[in-house]
């Protein structure tokens, strides 16, 4: 054979494997981004910038092997990682390793990506959630890994002994020095403590916490022993069942080994913060900030500086709305429906009733964001002028009318959250605005735990410092 047809031949090979290569990328390319946004917004993305007619039902043969492969156009590859996170710079050499858990739309996480810190593991269940955390928070399969439900991790749902769960838990879950999570409030249940007091047998938080998501919390923490947690609830966390839960709690991570600040704070009690401090938006949540007691400094740390991250100046609720849209405007039997119903019960003394938000005024401050704004936006409302004294007299009036308030929009949402600044529109939004309303409404308000982040910054780099404490 000739020299020529030699090289000839290797070249082909290694042509060949290059456009396998790269069929088999653009593939996982594709099948990531619609996993995310759906075939039809992908398809419709494509056609923006390619020569090729894409269409969902082409997109699915292309994803299903149905029909000729062929690689994507660099514009169209460029389009595509346009829709998903970037690497973080950091991640080749972070300060730390976290974890999140019911991460949510990853609004804590945001805080402690920005600190230097790398997401590790991620936990969430809502598959729509997912789609928006996938959207905007790296995680790349080889050096992240998700997780649906966490009772699979910690395998509280089975019958599994508790030395069997830690094995699992730590074999499933990357090792890290900050544990995040926004948990659910769940009563718990004294069933089964006489019992096991009879049997002689322990019952700490592993009797008093089983079946709730707290125990699943604790479990993991148990297993892993993070030097810190963060840990994020409504501020009902205090006060429900009479007090129970809370104590419960605050006695499980005292014998896990931590101590969390301002523990003893009654009132006022710094573990509760409200996002108005931060945003137009009155919103409490308890925060509970634990470090683990064999580090020397675990007493140290305290809530008390939060608040001075505070921006300079906060923002104006009117700084964070957009153009309006005719789409979420409220119809008139909704607004009518909601007007009624605040006049009837006003008039019984009571204070249920929408809130109407006067965007002139350079304090206005919205009530809390709940996951069903969706329903009907009662609890912030914008005002489009909307006379009420003419409105006591005649509700109908035609011009009156043409006033009714909105609700907000999704991307109004975000920015009310924290997820993005005034203008901007860089949160990706993958989701149905329904979905989008609960995902902002169950969210936490982002610079409130960036601010706990960068407080916590100073313990992150000593832990970092002294990794043998543990």
């Amino acid at each position: 054979m000739h020299a020529t047809d030699a090289l000839a031949q290797r070249l082909q090979q290694e042509h060949l494997l290059q456009q396998q290569t790269k069929l088999a990328q653009d593939q996982h390319l594709l099948q990531h981004t619609i996993d995310i946004y759906g075939q039809k917004a992908i398809a419709e993305a494509l056609r923006k910038v390619g020569a090729n007619d894409w269409t969902r039902e082409s997109l699915n043969r292309y994803i299903n092997g149905k029909a000729r492969a062929r690689a994507l156009l660099d514009v169209e590859v460029k389009m595509l990682q346009a829709l998903l996170p970037e690497r973080p710079a950091h991640y080749d050499r972070p300060l730390f390793r976290f974890i999140d858990l019911f991460a949510g739309i990853g609004g804590i996480r945001t805080g402690f990506d920005a600190i230097g810190g790398k997401c590790v593991f991620t936990s969430e269940w809502n598959s729509a959630s997912i789609k928006t955390y996938r959207a905007n928070h790296y995680s790349c399969p080889d050096e992240h890994r998700f997780n649906s439900d966490i009772r699979d991790v910690t395998l509280s749902a089975t019958p599994a002994s508790d030395e069997e769960a830690a094995a699992h838990i730590d074999a499933q879950i990357p090792d890290h020095q900050v544990l995040l999570a926004g948990f659910p409030c769940q009563p718990f249940s004294l069933a089964g403590v006489s019992k096991k007091n009879a049997l002689g047998r322990a019952h700490g938080f592993a009797c008093e916490a089983q079946g709730t998501l707290f125990f699943d919390v604790a479990r993991i923490i148990a297993a892993k022993k993070p030097a810190i947690f963060v840990l994020e609830n409504v501020k009902n966390l205090k006060s429900h069942d009479q007090g129970r839960t809370f104590r419960v709690i605050m006695d499980t991570l005292d014998q896990l080994g931590y101590d969390v600040a301002n523990a003893a704070d009654n009132a006022p009690d710094r573990k509760i913060i409200d996002a108005r401090h931060f945003l137009p938006q009155h919103r409490e949540r308890i925060v509970l900030v634990g470090i683990r007691r064999d580090y020397p400094f675990s007493a140290d740390f305290s809530l008390n500086g939060v608040l001075q991250a505070l921006p300079q100046p906060r923002p104006a609720f009117r700084d964070l709305l957009d153009e309006e849209q005719e789409k979420y405007i409220l119809s008139p039997k909704l607004w009518g429906y909601l007007w009624h119903y605040a006049k009837k019960h006003k008039a019984k003394g009571n204070g249920f009733g929408f809130g109407l938000l006067d965007t002139h005024n350079p304090l206005a401050c919205a009530r809390t964001l709940s996951a069903r704004y969706y329903k009907d936006g009662s609890e912030i409302l914008i005002d489009r002028g909307w006379d009420s004294a003419l409105a006591e007299e005649d509700f109908s009036h035609a011009e009156n009318m043409q006033r009714r308030p909105r609700r907000l929009t999704p991307r109004e949402c975000a920015r009310l959250m924290g997820f993005e600044q005034p203008g901007e529109t860089r949160f990706r939004i993958p989701v149905s605005d329904t979905q989008a309303y609960k995902q902002f409404g169950n969210s936490v308000v982002v610079p409130v735990f960036a601010a706990v982040a960068h407080q916590l910054l100073p313990f992150i780099k000593q832990v970092v410092a002294q990794p043998e404490a543990r």
